[in-house]
Formats: structure tokens, sequence, C-alpha cells
């Protein structure tokens, strides 16, 4: 079954795991499968002043729409996008008085979409609203209890005028956002910013190890000629040559964790079992629970001893960070490591994930030459375990890349800027902001590293000299939240 520029897959179903996507022709690394607009997207509660309303992009300045002064947007153009979704909610805010959560406002959107084109299969659309997963029967107590309350709050919201839809219906919309929400990036796609829904990503399945990836792009209003914009959607990306028949998997959850782990997240998110080559053979769990190799093994215990003090480290260290604490964040990561490092093997999660924190917030710190030292044991580490061809690993590899170049390391810095443009050429394309930030960094260590080949010393003295001219630059602060999630799931 294909439908309006859905022609390279088909949807199937299969015994155990329900429906699927299967790819229709050849796909390389890189190949756009397919790309889709979202039947209806919102803007998180906490970030409605800060991101435009059409495309998701964080902006300084944004205009506000002068009726319900809820509404922010780029400029005129993202302002008239928006208007044919806008207009029924615009109304609504100003009767009730105030904007409901985004829960309530992403139904909202949904159930008016459905009112105007009515139910049933939307253009391009696989699969119709009505008959997408929603889970409801599967959600706990507290689940139903949250469900209801939602329930409540859209009733409350939902102007009498508009079409009145049945209860089971609206159920259904919160079931399906609470399972189905996808989750939208701002242009750097480093932050959480919206969720929406997109039908045909939906049918596609989990896997550990998938052969897809799916990248939020923000389209582009900036072209003088309307014709020439681009609207906000998601991309279907091939991460490794996919033959007529396969599968198209994502991986829902981050693969850096142990595969029991990551089974119990998906049953608690999403509901289901996987049953994926690495949960059922445990690949790559040796090597995130590795000990140090050599004559004297550490005992059990010793190991034991170790991982909880991991555990119980990384809670002090999320306290710290959520205060602000960034040099006793350094401390604990340090002390940590001491105890680690006799122990753990170099791809061990819980060495690697205090390594990787402890080059993020040193890099905050500006102490550059020893985030350098942990974020290359990091990669190193990450390069082991994660596809060749991940998102996450490639975002890694560039901040380690970036660490580098801070702290002069011209050499290691532009090869590993040069290794993340590589992966970020194919999980997010060459017109991704950050591909195309990543191009100019990697020209611009290609310029230094020649200049650093010809005349070591004169190089030294020229970056000193430019360094002192321009302001520091301040590395982001770190935040507690690892690059988004694929789907858009309330803990």
């Amino acid at each position: 079954m294909t439908k309006g520029g859905m022609e390279s897959v088909e949807l199937f179903t299969t015994e155990g795991k329900g429906r699927g996507l299967k790819a229709q022709k050849e796909f390389l690394a890189g190949d756009v499968i397919f790309a889709e607009p979202a039947y209806a997207a919102v803007v998180f509660d906490s970030l409605t002043h800060v991101i435009c309303h059409t495309c998701f992009k964080r902006q300084e300045r944004l205009h506000r729409c002068g009726q319900c002064k809820f509404a922010h947007y780029c400029d005129r153009t993202c302002q008239r996008a928006a208007w044919l979704n806008h207009k029924n909610e615009c109304s609504a805010i100003k009767r009730h008085g105030k904007a409901p959560t985004e829960n309530i406002r992403l139904a909202a959107r949904i159930l008016w979409k459905m009112e105007r084109e009515g139910s049933g299969l939307s253009e391009g659309c696989l699969v119709a609203i009505e008959e997408l997963q929603n889970h409801v029967d599967s959600f706990g107590e507290e689940e139903k209890k949250e469900l209801r309350a939602d329930v409540e709050s859209f009733l409350e919201f939902w102007p009498p005028q508009c079409q009145q839809f049945g209860m089971q219906l609206i159920s259904h919309i919160f079931g399906v956002i609470s399972c189905n929400g996808f989750t939208l990036s701002d242009q750097r796609g480093l932050q959480a910013v919206g969720v929406g829904i997109f039908p045909n990503l939906c049918q596609a399945n989990h896997d550990c190890w998938p052969n897809c990836t799916v990248v939020f792009n923000n389209g582009n209003h900036e072209a003088v000629r309307s014709m020439f914009h681009t609207q906000m959607r998601i991309e279907l990306r091939a991460l490794n040559k996919i033959s007529p028949g396969d599968e198209l998997t994502v991986s829902y959850v981050d693969f850096l964790s142990l595969s029991e782990e990551r089974q119990k997240q998906l049953k608690k998110q999403y509901y289901f079992d996987c049953t994926c080559e690495h949960c059922k053979k445990q690949l790559k769990d040796d090597l995130m629970l590795a000990v140090k190799a050599g004559e004297s093994k550490p005992s059990a215990d010793t190991v034991k001893e170790v991982i909880q003090l991991s555990k119980d480290t990384l809670e002090k260290i999320n306290k710290a960070r959520m205060e602000g604490h960034y040099h006793e964040v350094v401390k604990l990561c340090r002390d940590c490591l001491k105890k680690q490092e006799p122990v753990l093997g170099d791809t061990n999660i819980y060495l690697l994930r205090i390594l990787s924190i402890a080059s993020e917030v040193l890099s905050y710190l500006q102490m550059f030459e020893e985030a350098a030292d942990y974020a290359k044991r990091m990669v190193d580490g990450y390069l082991k375990i994660y596809h060749p061809n991940n998102a996450q690993l490639g975002m890694a590899v560039m901040r380690a890349g970036v660490t580098h170049w801070h702290a002069g390391l011209i050499e290691a810095g532009h090869g590993l800027i040069c290794k993340a443009y590589a992966i970020l050429l194919i999980t997010h394309g060459p017109s991704h902001p950050i591909t195309k930030d990543l191009e100019v960094m990697r020209v611009q260590t290609e310029m230094e590293l020649r200049m650093f080949q010809q005349n070591e010393f004169m190089y030294y003295k020229m970056r000193e000299a430019a360094l002192k001219n321009q302001k520091i630059q301040v590395m982001p602060e770190p935040s507690n939240e690892t690059t988004p999630s694929l789907f858009h799931k309330k803990e």
C-alpha cells in the first residue's frame, strides 16, 4: 500500500509485532526514505515564548499573535503558514482565558484537523489517526488517572460550537499522544522543544540496532519566494544499505544501556517485549560490563562494589548539576574515575558515563586539556559499542573534536571533526544546520592543521593572538538532557 510521497515503502502486518514498514526499493546509507510533515504538532509549555510555533526554531525575538497573545512566530511567513491550524486554537484560547497544557493543545489540533478533513486516511498517510495504537488497555492506575484528568481538561477547553466527539475517540487520541508522540527538536537538534504526531513514522517498528534513523528538519522559511519554502518535517534516513523487502526499523531508546535495561524501558514506555537480535543474544553486553584485563583481574566483589559506587556517584552528580555546582561535579567525577580505572574496562558503560559528564562539565569550565583527555577515552569506548552511523555517536565525536580544538590539540581535533562530519552526513544530511556548522569547522581546522604542520611555533603564536583578541567562547552550559529521545513519553 503506498500513498502520496510514500511510494518507496509498503505497510505490512506481522504476527506478534503488528504493523510495520518495508522498503520497496534499494536504499544506500544517507538516503532519505521518506519525509513526512506533522499531522499536528505543538511547542512544549515551558518554551512557548522562545520557540516558533510553526517551524520549531529557537529565535531571539518572536512575533506574538495579536489575538490570543499566546502563539509566537519567527516572522509573517511562519504566522501565515500557521493560520489554518491556529485559527480554532486562537479563538478557543481567548474564550477559555488561557492556553491549556501541551497535551490538551495537541489533542485539540488533531481533532480540529479531523473536523476539517473528516476521519479516515489523510493525504499522504498510510494509516488513519483512528487506527493508530493507543495502548490505553495497558495503562497502569497512575496513567489512567492522568488520562481522565486530560480528558476533563480537554472538555473544558473544547468550544461548544465545534464538532462534538465521543469520549472513546478523545481517550484514544490521548493514548496515541502518550505512546506515539514524536519529540521535535530545535534547529541545532540539541534540545527537545515540542511534540508532534507523524502517522507514517509511527508504523516503523523498533530495533536496538536499526537500519534507519529519524531526524527532525525545521524546514526553510527564509527563501524570498514562498514557492521555495520547505515545511517542517521528519525524515527517515537509511543508516546502511537496505534491500527491497527489508523491514525498516528505528530505535526508540539509546543503545548505550544493557539489553535487560533497554527491554525494561521499552516495556514500561511502549508496552512491548523487545526480541531484536541484540537483546536476544545480549550482544555488546560483555563490552558494556567489561572489567580490566590483565594478570591481576579484579574480583567479582570488587567489580560489584565499584559499580555500586558508580551508581551512587551518578545520583550525586545529577543533584549537583541540577543546583549548578559544576566544580562539585568535577570533584565527584575525578574521585569516581580513580576508583573505576583499576577495575573497569575501557568500554564499561559506568566508566563511559562518568567520562562523558566529566568532559562536558570541564569544557564548560574552560578546562579544555583535561576535558579533551576524557572526551578521547569516551569516544574510543563509544566507537566499539555504537552502530558506526549512530546519530548520538556523531554528536559525541563532534563535541570531542570541538573540545580538542579548544585545548589547542589541532591534529586530534581535526581528525574527530572529520569523523563526526562523516557520520552526520548520513544521519542528518548535508543541509541540516548542525552538519553545515560542522563543515565550517572542518574547513577551518584543516586550514589550521596545514599551518601547524608548516610551522608549529608560528601556529601557536597566531592562535594565541587570535584568542586574545576574541572574547572567550563560553561552552554551552551542561544540560541534564542527553540528545532528545526519538519518541516523546512523559516519565
